[in-house]
């Protein structure tokens, strides 16, 4: 099991750097914009095209995991995330508290809330319906929780807002899945492109708020002792949502199977999702420290799961070999 950031997180880091050093300037600010928002529509537009009805509808049956999972997502994560900026137990800055409430009220990811199922031996069906329902059900949440727990409403009003996140996240998405019946099959064959125009896009926006963060003091306000803390907090939140998602699943009565989608669908944060709303939900200076949290968050959710559904994996191995040399006996 590798404990090292994956390629995309290096890249990400990178990419952070990068707009620390060399941030954007003057006239290339303007087209950096343009750019941005065209990457943000393009990376809703194949969230759109991947989403499978057929997926979603073999486990929609399973209403108690569903609701359990969302209720998980946007209710359970945000009250910790208010908890702990109302605890406040270093004095850091409070952007870095809301990112955490911000982190705290996105959506699930898919991708890997779904592989992570999978690898453990969970009910797939179902971690494909709960993470693409959390995720659709994010555009609309996630952006209602940003002005109810933290009383931001970016730059401009809030009806603009709303028109802005229509716009440039579920006009796509719904456009993305209108054409599924036509680029669906060539989506499926090039499944490697698609995740690396994710990615491109995700990088874009990254650099884009990086860059007018830095402009604004960023590193002035977050140094070492800061980036320890998101580290900590991270590993805390992660940890709580975990054990609160085993023993809840454990205790409503959940077969084995759909106790592991609930554990990765349900802690799960998504990256792709959050960096392109906070462009929209908060004013341009502070997209970069509020998206910090969520940033490391992530790597720390990759690298916790890929470790507990190794280890769910060992367990059902273990049990089949157990019943295997059972039989065989008998």
């Amino acid at each position: 099991m590798r404990f090292l950031p994956d390629r995309f997180t290096l890249t990400l880091i990178a990419t952070v750097l990068l707009a620390s050093f060399l941030p954007a300037r003057g006239e290339f600010v303007g087209w950096l914009n343009t750019l941005t928002i065209a990457a943000i529509a393009l990376l809703f537009f194949m969230h759109g095209a991947k989403l499978s009805r057929e997926a979603i509808l073999a486990g929609s049956n399973n209403w108690r995991l569903h609701l359990w999972v969302m209720f998980s997502t946007f209710i359970i994560f945000p009250a910790l995330g208010v908890l702990f900026k109302w605890w406040s137990p270093i004095d850091v800055s409070p952007e870095l508290y809301s990112g955490f409430i911000y982190l705290c009220i996105l959506p699930a990811t898919v991708q890997s809330a779904i592989a992570f199922t999978s690898l453990a031996g969970g009910n797939v069906a179902a971690a494909v319906c709960s993470a693409s329902a959390s995720s659709l059900l994010g555009i609309f949440v996630s952006p209602l929780l940003v002005g109810l727990l933290m009383n931001v409403h970016g730059e401009t009003g809030s009806l603009q807002q709303v028109g802005s996140i229509v716009l440039q996240l579920l006009v796509p998405f719904v456009a993305g899945h209108l054409s599924r019946p036509l680029i669906g099959k060539w989506i499926e064959r090039n499944r490697k492109l698609i995740g690396k125009t994710d990615q491109t896009s995700i990088l874009l926006v990254v650099y884009s708020a990086f860059s007018e963060a830095v402009t604004h003091g960023i590193w002035h306000q977050v140094g070492i002792g800061s980036l320890a803390f998101i580290v900590g907090g991270s590993i805390l939140l992660l940890t709580l949502v975990l054990l609160v998602n085993t023993y809840m699943a454990r205790w409503l009565g959940f077969s084995k199977a759909d106790e592991i989608t609930i554990v990765f669908c349900g802690s799960k944060k998504s990256l792709a999702n959050g960096i392109p709303m906070a462009n929209i939900l908060f004013p341009a200076a502070t997209v970069g420290i509020m998206v910090l949290p969520l940033m490391v968050f992530h790597q720390v959710q990759l690298m916790t799961c890929a470790v507990l559904a190794k280890r769910y994996q060992r367990k059902q191995q273990d049990k089949q070999a157990v019943l295997n040399s059972q039989a065989s006996r008998g």
